[in-house]
């Protein structure tokens, strides 16, 4: 069962749509004013309050992405027309990116904004600058995710008894542990399924840290003289008995069914997307390694947040003319197990191709970082394995989704 809010919310802004590209043959074309990435990194990330950069802050954490990438990619900060960086707890987040940017030897004539739609402020960010540049108000950009939740903790939002008496507003503003023991409550996910779908998790990401597969995607970066290169985070030799015999997180709550092992772990890190034009990108000899193509934001009952992208992926598809056979890969957070269950099994998406190096439950979950973070693992998939597309997903605290549409540029034609 559904409820309500869902079915009314998941096709009111597709007619607005209509306009847009409505076959995958016509998303595999080249055209010059393609929006296109051209730079896809994340730093390696970090257990919260314990990991590698738990006592590194917000701003120094960008300075030092933002030097690595020009190191890497030999671009001339002067060639930028705009960053967004999206994030979601540190306190005055436009001030500590801006004087990370101008740290960074970016020039003062480079504007810069922050966008936070929670878990999806990464992805935000990237439909930003791609917006932009599809306005024609920008010709390159970068988008930014990051997030210290060792420095930063979730603050506990405070409401009004007024608002409060409502119902759903009162639901929206409640701890997201709250949410997965609703959604597990109500869809009957069991502690079992919960840890079955976290052993896979796990168990991917084990093997993928152990084969070297995040090399490709991490951008080393110098923190206080050491270089950061490889995740902390990732926990291997997990079975399904030690998930069983992890006590439950919030034992006050619904079924008490999850855990320190079937949720997203809490971290810190950052990612990093260049966005331009096809056009300007040829003209500079510059690698594009994908196109955007586009995105969907829904709103969901805020008390059964977690399953937002059986809403918000069928949205995007929709929006493009693609089904969900066309997608190659789909890179969907893993908030909680309880959730992530429900949303494979009702969306029908075989397994194999999702999150295939594993997902937010063994590489946390650092909030405004994770949306460009699924971009860079999604991306780098997508190309080892020559796909097409790549879907992007997520739920987003308070009750809304995302999800976002990428092509890879070796199958454009």
């Amino acid at each position: 069962m559904i409820p309500r809010i869902l079915k009314a919310t998941g096709s009111t802004r597709v007619r607005a749509a209509s306009t847009l590209p409505q076959s995958p043959s016509r998303l595999l074309q080249k055209r010059d004013d393609d929006v296109v990435i051209t730079f896809a990194k994340r730093t390696a990330m970090g257990r919260r309050k314990k990991g590698q950069l738990k006592d590194v802050p917000v701003d120094e954490l960008l300075r030092a992405l933002f030097k690595a990438t020009l190191e890497k990619t030999g671009l001339s900060p002067a060639q930028i027309d705009d960053i967004c960086v999206g994030t979601c707890h540190p306190p005055s987040p436009l001030y500590i990116s801006r004087a990370a940017a101008l740290s960074a030897g970016i020039p003062d004539s480079v504007p810069i904004s922050t966008v936070n739609r929670l878990c999806s402020s990464g992805l935000m960010a990237i439909r930003s600058i791609a917006h932009d540049i599809q306005a024609g108000e920008t010709s390159l950009g970068l988008a930014v995710g990051v997030e210290s939740m060792s420095q930063h903790d979730r603050p506990t939002p405070v409401i009004v008894d007024a608002v409060s008496a409502n119902s759903q507003a009162h639901d929206s503003v409640q701890p997201m542990g709250w949410t997965s023991e609703m959604v597990a409550q109500t869809y009957k996910i069991p502690r079992q399924k919960q840890d079955e779908y976290a052993l896979i998790s796990h168990t991917r990401a084990a093997k993928a840290s152990a084969n070297g597969t995040f090399a490709e995607e991490i951008l080393p970066v110098e923190l206080r003289g050491a270089l950061v290169n490889v995740d902390d985070t990732v926990r291997p030799g997990v079975t399904l008995e030690s998930l069983g015999s992890l006590k439950p997180a919030f034992p006050d709550w619904g079924e008490a069914s999850t855990t320190a092992g079937n949720a997203s772990g809490v971290g810190d890190g950052a990612a990093l997307c260049i966005l331009t034009t096809r056009k300007h990108a040829q003209e500079q000899g510059i690698e594009i390694l994908a196109k955007w193509v586009g995105s969907a934001v829904v709103g969901v009952e805020p008390r059964y947040m977690g399953i937002a992208p059986i809403v918000a992926i069928p949205k995007v598809l929709e929006q493009y003319g693609l089904k969900k056979e066309d997608i190659d890969i789909y890179e969907i957070n893993e908030a909680f197990a309880s959730q992530f269950a429900y949303c494979v099994e009702q969306l029908q998406i075989p397994m194999e191709k999702i999150n295939p190096n594993g997902g937010s439950i063994a590489l946390t979950h650092p909030l405004g970082m994770t949306g460009v973070r699924q971009v860079v693992t999604g991306l780098a998939e997508l190309r080892r394995q020559n796909g097409q597309f790549l879907c992007t997903s997520m739920c987003v605290g308070s009750g809304m989704g995302a999800a976002g549409l990428f092509v890879n540029e070796r199958r454009m034609s």
